[in-house]
Protein backbone atom coordinates (compact mmCIF):
# COMPACT_ATOMS: atom_id res chain seq x y z
CA UNK A 1 0.00 0.00 0.00
CA UNK A 2 1.46 3.25 -1.01
CA UNK A 3 2.32 5.74 2.04
CA UNK A 4 -0.52 8.52 0.48
CA UNK A 5 -3.56 5.68 0.65
CA UNK A 6 -1.83 4.58 3.82
CA UNK A 7 -1.90 8.54 5.38
CA UNK A 8 -5.52 8.58 3.66
CA UNK A 9 -6.84 5.82 5.59
CA UNK A 10 -5.15 6.48 8.94
CA UNK A 11 -5.55 10.30 8.99
CA UNK A 12 -7.27 12.33 6.98
CA UNK A 13 -10.48 10.38 6.27
CA UNK A 14 -11.15 10.52 10.40
CA UNK A 15 -10.40 14.10 10.34
CA UNK A 16 -12.86 14.97 7.18
CA UNK A 17 -15.42 12.74 9.34
CA UNK A 18 -15.21 15.06 11.86
CA UNK A 19 -14.93 18.05 10.31
CA UNK A 20 -17.75 17.65 8.32
CA UNK A 21 -19.89 15.69 10.51
CA UNK A 22 -20.33 12.75 7.92
CA UNK A 23 -22.80 10.04 9.84
CA UNK A 24 -21.49 7.50 6.65
CA UNK A 25 -18.08 5.91 5.93
CA UNK A 26 -18.79 6.25 2.40
CA UNK A 27 -19.74 10.10 2.24
CA UNK A 28 -16.24 11.26 3.33
CA UNK A 29 -14.33 12.69 0.06
CA UNK A 30 -11.76 10.92 -1.54
CA UNK A 31 -9.78 10.53 -4.69
CA UNK A 32 -11.60 9.14 -7.47
CA UNK A 33 -8.62 9.35 -10.33
CA UNK A 34 -6.08 12.05 -11.31
CA UNK A 35 -5.90 12.81 -15.63
CA UNK A 36 -2.63 13.70 -16.85
CA UNK A 37 -2.93 15.30 -20.29
CA UNK A 38 -0.47 16.61 -22.99
CA UNK A 39 -1.22 18.82 -25.55
CA UNK A 40 0.69 18.52 -28.63
CA UNK A 41 -0.84 20.48 -31.83
CA UNK A 42 2.82 20.89 -33.12
CA UNK A 43 2.45 16.78 -33.52
CA UNK A 44 -0.01 17.94 -36.88
CA UNK A 45 3.30 18.41 -38.43
CA UNK A 46 5.76 16.12 -37.11
CA UNK A 47 4.83 12.50 -35.73
CA UNK A 48 8.02 11.75 -33.68
CA UNK A 49 6.86 14.82 -31.20
CA UNK A 50 4.40 12.15 -30.06
CA UNK A 51 6.32 9.20 -29.47
CA UNK A 52 9.15 11.35 -27.45
CA UNK A 53 6.21 12.88 -25.34
CA UNK A 54 4.76 9.34 -25.13
CA UNK A 55 7.88 7.66 -23.48
CA UNK A 56 7.96 11.22 -21.27
CA UNK A 57 4.56 10.80 -19.40
CA UNK A 58 5.07 7.29 -19.41
CA UNK A 59 8.11 7.66 -17.22
CA UNK A 60 6.55 10.35 -15.13
CA UNK A 61 3.76 7.90 -14.70
CA UNK A 62 4.47 4.86 -14.85
CA UNK A 63 1.60 4.01 -17.21
CA UNK A 64 1.76 4.18 -21.07
CA UNK A 65 -0.41 6.72 -22.26
CA UNK A 66 -3.28 6.77 -24.81
CA UNK A 67 -2.72 8.75 -28.04
CA UNK A 68 -5.98 11.22 -28.49
CA UNK A 69 -7.23 12.20 -31.87
CA UNK A 70 -8.94 15.57 -33.04
CA UNK A 71 -12.49 14.98 -32.88
CA UNK A 72 -13.12 17.87 -35.29
CA UNK A 73 -11.29 19.26 -38.47
CA UNK A 74 -10.33 23.09 -37.63
CA UNK A 75 -8.71 24.63 -41.10
CA UNK A 76 -7.11 27.60 -39.43
CA UNK A 77 -4.88 25.23 -37.42
CA UNK A 78 -4.24 22.93 -39.96
CA UNK A 79 -6.00 19.98 -38.48
CA UNK A 80 -7.74 17.41 -39.85
CA UNK A 81 -10.42 15.15 -38.11
CA UNK A 82 -8.67 11.72 -36.78
CA UNK A 83 -5.21 13.72 -36.30
CA UNK A 84 -3.12 12.57 -33.51
CA UNK A 85 -2.56 15.81 -30.90
CA UNK A 86 -1.71 14.48 -28.23
CA UNK A 87 -1.18 12.33 -25.01
CA UNK A 88 -3.07 11.41 -21.34
CA UNK A 89 -3.12 8.35 -19.14
CA UNK A 90 -5.86 8.19 -16.35
CA UNK A 91 -4.24 6.77 -13.24
CA UNK A 92 -6.91 5.22 -10.43
CA UNK A 93 -6.02 3.32 -7.09
CA UNK A 94 -2.29 2.11 -6.01
CA UNK A 95 -0.53 4.69 -9.07
CA UNK A 96 -2.39 7.45 -8.27
CA UNK A 97 -1.54 7.61 -4.87
CA UNK A 98 2.33 7.33 -5.71
CA UNK A 99 1.92 10.15 -8.70
CA UNK A 100 -0.08 11.96 -6.27
CA UNK A 101 2.68 11.89 -3.26
CA UNK A 102 5.76 12.34 -5.98
CA UNK A 103 4.07 15.17 -7.42
CA UNK A 104 3.60 17.05 -3.78
CA UNK A 105 6.70 15.91 -2.27
CA UNK A 106 9.18 16.10 -4.88
CA UNK A 107 8.34 17.72 -8.39
CA UNK A 108 6.02 21.02 -7.34
CA UNK A 109 9.00 21.75 -4.95
CA UNK A 110 11.08 21.63 -7.90
CA UNK A 111 9.30 24.23 -9.82
CA UNK A 112 11.48 27.85 -10.42
CA UNK A 113 10.13 30.53 -7.57
CA UNK A 114 7.85 27.86 -5.99
CA UNK A 115 5.09 29.63 -3.55
CA UNK A 116 2.49 27.27 -3.65
CA UNK A 117 -0.26 26.34 -6.04
CA UNK A 118 -3.33 28.60 -6.33
CA UNK A 119 -6.48 27.37 -4.79
CA UNK A 120 -8.91 28.66 -7.39
CA UNK A 121 -8.31 26.17 -9.67
CA UNK A 122 -11.45 24.12 -8.12
CA UNK A 123 -14.55 23.49 -11.45
CA UNK A 124 -17.32 23.35 -8.48
CA UNK A 125 -17.85 20.11 -8.36
CA UNK A 126 -15.03 19.10 -6.11
CA UNK A 127 -12.37 18.76 -8.69
CA UNK A 128 -8.96 20.48 -9.37
CA UNK A 129 -6.90 21.18 -12.34
CA UNK A 130 -3.33 22.12 -12.36
CA UNK A 131 -1.07 23.22 -15.23
CA UNK A 132 2.37 22.26 -14.70
CA UNK A 133 4.77 24.76 -17.89
CA UNK A 134 7.50 22.36 -18.16
CA UNK A 135 8.05 18.42 -17.81
CA UNK A 136 11.39 18.86 -16.39
CA UNK A 137 10.40 19.26 -12.57
CA UNK A 138 10.31 15.25 -12.37
CA UNK A 139 13.27 13.70 -11.66
CA UNK A 140 12.33 10.78 -14.34
CA UNK A 141 13.20 12.68 -16.89
CA UNK A 142 16.28 12.53 -18.16
CA UNK A 143 17.59 16.41 -18.73
CA UNK A 144 20.19 16.00 -21.57
CA UNK A 145 17.29 14.01 -23.76
CA UNK A 146 14.55 16.57 -23.57
CA UNK A 147 14.41 18.27 -27.07
CA UNK A 148 11.85 20.50 -25.98
CA UNK A 149 10.01 21.63 -22.98
CA UNK A 150 6.14 20.46 -22.74
CA UNK A 151 3.46 21.23 -20.22
CA UNK A 152 1.05 19.35 -19.03
CA UNK A 153 -2.44 19.17 -17.38
CA UNK A 154 -3.13 17.67 -14.39
CA UNK A 155 -6.73 16.96 -13.14
CA UNK A 156 -7.64 15.55 -9.82
CA UNK A 157 -10.96 13.94 -9.53
CA UNK A 158 -12.08 13.38 -5.95
CA UNK A 159 -16.02 12.21 -4.74
CA UNK A 160 -16.31 15.41 -2.86
CA UNK A 161 -19.72 17.46 -3.62
CA UNK A 162 -18.34 20.95 -3.07
CA UNK A 163 -14.93 22.95 -3.22
CA UNK A 164 -14.48 23.23 -0.19
CA UNK A 165 -14.87 19.42 0.85
CA UNK A 166 -12.51 18.84 -1.77
CA UNK A 167 -9.77 22.06 -0.87
CA UNK A 168 -10.16 20.47 2.59
CA UNK A 169 -9.08 16.76 1.19
CA UNK A 170 -6.21 17.84 -0.84
CA UNK A 171 -5.14 20.10 2.26
CA UNK A 172 -4.90 17.50 4.53
CA UNK A 173 -3.74 15.42 1.34
CA UNK A 174 -0.37 17.77 1.99
CA UNK A 175 -0.85 19.65 -1.29
CA UNK A 176 0.82 22.90 -1.15
CA UNK A 177 -1.90 25.68 -1.49
CA UNK A 178 -0.78 29.38 -1.62
CA UNK A 179 -1.97 31.14 1.52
Amino acid sequence: MSRLRDRYQKEVAPALKKEFGYKNVMAIPKLEKIVVNMGLGEASANAKILDTASDELKAVTGQKPVITKAKKSIAAFKLRQGMSIGTMVTLRGDRMYEFLDRLISVALPRVRDFRGISGKAFDGRGNYTLGIREQLIFPEIDFNKVDKTRGMNISIVTTAKTDDQARSLLKALGMPFRQ
